[in-house]
């Protein structure tokens, strides 16, 4: 029955009683409607002409490879590239079907990650796979297939255009693959709503993303301690080469403002942790980032011992507000089934899911 033919039939009385809700109903609607196609159209905007999406200063390979590879050997591999495969080939032995692997990617763009793990997975014996790459701008998926052709793996790939805010899973994976894309998802209760429907009981989800505030912005407890940081460091570090200005004090600036970035960043963390088990949990980094990343990164000279000296304080900062549980991590990888896993792999016997939550 529609909407036109209700109001055809519908009491002249009853149409004066809801017209007040049915406005108010619009209203949400049109702002709701008006800021996601915004979001969207300036989004898709900039990743079409954004051929290079993971750049990063000198000074963020500094403290990654002394820091954070570390952590992340201990678990078998050094860099998110070799989380993927590590999952990818576990998932290949571990499945019960004998047809092709089946992975999805969701959000991902240039399908540079994808074509990576292609090749390792060849490079490892296991040749029985299909990534589906699935993202909606398809300036990023021409410049996928080209690099998939000059691979040589574009038979393994598959190119899926969908929003993941709307999209519904058609057929079950053994690997669901979420790279920097889930702090970019406004409806994440129905994308993980799909992606549980898509798994058996075999199946791993993988990500590697954001889970601070929203926004990209930092909590109250770690603005005061940046606020600190910036009265006592050198003015040099105080430029920002994104918004191309010094900042003479520190702004939490809000990265959502017509973009995705961050949109709903805070609500990742706490709706794995609702909707599925970890056999994997690796959180890290809060303060650190602000000085490393493509924003203020720039101001730091990887041979200068006085800058590497900067950055060593602030990582070990870093790392005892977060066991303390003064501040909470901001990343995470972390691999995920459907049924209870009784020894989840940590990296700090602390630092469970459950104390990672910000409950203030």
């Amino acid at each position: 029955m529609s909407v036109q033919y209700l109001k055809q039939i519908m009491p002249r009385w009853l149409k004066l009683l809801l017209l007040p809700f049915y406005k108010l109903f619009k209203r949400i609607q049109n702002k709701y409607f008006s800021n996601y196609r915004q979001r969207f159209d300036n989004e898709t905007a900039r990743f079409s002409d954004e051929e290079e999406v993971n750049d990063l200063p000198e000074i963020f390979h500094y403290w990654s490879n002394r820091y954070l590879r570390p952590q992340l050997e201990q678990f078998g591999f050094s860099h998110p590239d070799g989380f993927f495969k590590l999952y990818a080939v576990k998932a290949f032995n571990e499945k019960k079907h004998n047809d092709t692997m089946q992975i999805v990617s969701i959000g991902a763009g240039n399908c540079d990650t994808e074509i990576r793990l292609a090749l390792g997975l060849i490079e490892s014996g296991i040749k029985d796979f299909i990534i589906q790459c699935m993202d909606i701008n398809e300036a990023m998926f021409q410049r996928g297939l080209a690099m998939a052709k000059d691979a040589g793996v574009a038979s393994h790939l598959q190119f899926l255009q969908a929003d993941f805010n709307g999209w519904k899973s058609q057929q079950l994976y053994d690997l669901v693959i979420a790279n920097q894309s889930l702090h970019h998802v406004v409806e994440l209760e129905h994308l993980f709503a799909q992606i549980k429907s898509s798994m058996h009981e075999q199946s791993y989800f993988i990500t590697s993303d954001i889970i601070g505030r929203n926004g990209h912005r930092r909590w109250p407890e770690a603005v005061k301690e940046l606020k600190r940081i910036w009265r006592e460091m050198p003015k040099r570090y105080r430029y920002n080469h994104q918004l191309k200005r010094p900042q003479k004090r520190f702004i939490n600036h809000d990265c959502s403002i017509g973009s995705f970035e961050g949109i709903r960043a805070q609500d990742v963390l706490p709706l794995l942790v609702k909707n599925f088990h970890f056999e994997t949990y690796i959180p890290f980094a809060n303060l650190i980032l602000i000085f490393i990343d493509r924003g203020f990164g720039l101001n730091f000279d990887a041979d200068n011992p006085e800058d590497i000296a900067f950055i060593d304080r602030i990582h070990q900062l870093d790392e005892e507000l977060i066991l303390a549980g003064t501040i909470q991590p901001t990343q995470l990888m972390a691999a995920m089934q459907l049924k209870p896993y009784e020894n989840m792999r940590l990296r700090h016997p602390k630092l469970t899911p459950e104390f990672c939550l910000r409950v203030k």
